[in-house]
């Protein structure tokens, strides 16, 4: 059975190497494979805290969690990412479980937002996350502002 190993830390705390992991997977989705090109790196990662999986040394699920002011009045989830390889396996659940949890643990009372990609709104639903905006364009891709309450 393969392992999944969970990480969480502060970008003080990323290595060099788990960064240039992170970030090369963010760049293989969102730019490469969903040919979005917009300025990833937007200096919310120093002030964001960073929870991912690995399989074998391969960053298969990832995503940055927000503290309220940051994105939004609200704490938030952003770069929500399931590696292409490692698809179909539940992970994109256990992440925004994860982060979830470590909301409600960090920043009690909180809601949280999300700018959730449109497709996606039924994963997100499922997650108790209720669509809060009409569709909009975010880097040419259509998106819906979702809320999901503590």
């Amino acid at each position: 059975m393969t392992q999944v190993i969970w990480h969480y830390k502060t970008f003080e705390q990323l290595t060099p190497k788990e960064l240039y992991k992170i970030l090369q997977l963010r760049l293989d989705v969102f730019v490469i494979e969903q040919q979005c090109f917009y300025q990833d790196m937007d200096d919310k990662d120093f002030v964001s805290s960073h929870l991912w999986a690995e399989i074998n040394g391969n960053v298969v699920a990832y995503a940055r969690i927000l503290g309220p002011g940051i994105s939004y009045a609200d704490a938030s989830i952003g770069r929500v990412i399931s590696n292409p390889a490692f698809r179909g396996m539940s992970l994109g659940k256990q992440l925004m479980e994860n982060a979830i949890e470590i909301i409600h643990a960090n920043f009690i009372g909180a809601q949280i937002r999300i700018s959730a990609q449109a497709y996606l709104v039924r994963f997100y639903s499922n997650l108790g996350f209720k669509q809060v905006s009409e569709e909009y364009l975010e880097d040419d891709i259509p998106h819906i502002e979702m809320l999901r309450d503590s």
